[in-house]
């Protein structure tokens, strides 16, 4: 079972999200002081910390900076609304999100997911993998960092490349698209960043030129998956 640790002095807010995660299958523990909430954050006995910055004893921006020096664990800001000197700080101290107070529980138990899903799919990709890998008419040769339709090769740029391989080696599941710019573009996803649309819509149009029944389908507000079995 995921185990989740809040950080936060608000005692009525962290009873509040204590509710809605355990309904949702998470184990969770809240501390109220920056350095306990260190102490056991350095444990290594949970998956995903909630951090507030504004805590008694150590403030929160201290507290992840102190935690990065011993572990990766991922981190989700819980900031006040407005603060965006502390949302960028926080960032480039290695915070993996931010959530602006208030917020509503659906919205952090969303973000909450979005960053394990993540995590899981980072972890796959260090692990060894397949040399070469067959989606219907599409085949990775990861060696030669190429991806034929049938026996033509695809005239792909790098980061296309990336991003068909993350696709193909996920066929069948939805990659949202901020796991793919983190991913394949190696930053994190813009508002009104069309960027990876364009490379998607650029992918369509090559392997469309070999096989026009391969599809790479959007799913609004989701992300895309490479359908199997087109």
């Amino acid at each position: 079972m995921t185990s989740i640790l809040m950080i936060d002095d608000d005692v009525a807010l962290t009873q509040l999200v204590a509710e809605y995660l355990q309904l949702d299958g998470y184990e969770f523990k809240a501390v109220h002081q920056g350095p306990e909430g260190l102490e056991l954050a350095r444990s290594n006995a949970f998956q995903l910390v909630l951090l507030d910055i504004m805590l008694p004893g150590m403030d929160g921006l201290t507290v992840l900076k102190q935690l990065r020096q011993y572990s990766y664990c991922p981190v989700l800001m819980l900031t006040a609304r407005g603060d965006e000197i502390d949302r960028v700080v926080g960032l480039e101290l290695g915070a993996d999100d931010y959530l602006a107070k208030p917020f509503s529980p659906r919205e952090l138990v969303a973000r909450i997911k979005a960053i394990l899903r993540r995590v899981e799919l980072i972890q796959q990709q260090q692990q060894p993998q397949l040399a070469s890998l067959q989606v219907n008419s599409l085949r990775l040769d990861s060696a030669k960092r190429q991806i034929f339709v049938e026996d033509n090769v695809l005239v792909l740029t790098a980061t296309e490349y990336q991003i068909l391989e993350l696709l193909m080696r996920h066929a069948g599941d939805v990659v949202s698209k901020e796991d793919l710019s983190q991913l394949a573009l190696g930053k994190r996803l813009q508002l009104y960043d069309r960027s990876l649309d364009m490379h998607i819509s650029n992918i369509r149009k090559k392997i469309a030129h070999y096989d026009e029944a391969e599809k790479i389908q959007t799913l609004r507000g989701l992300g895309y998956v490479l359908l199997e079995g087109e």
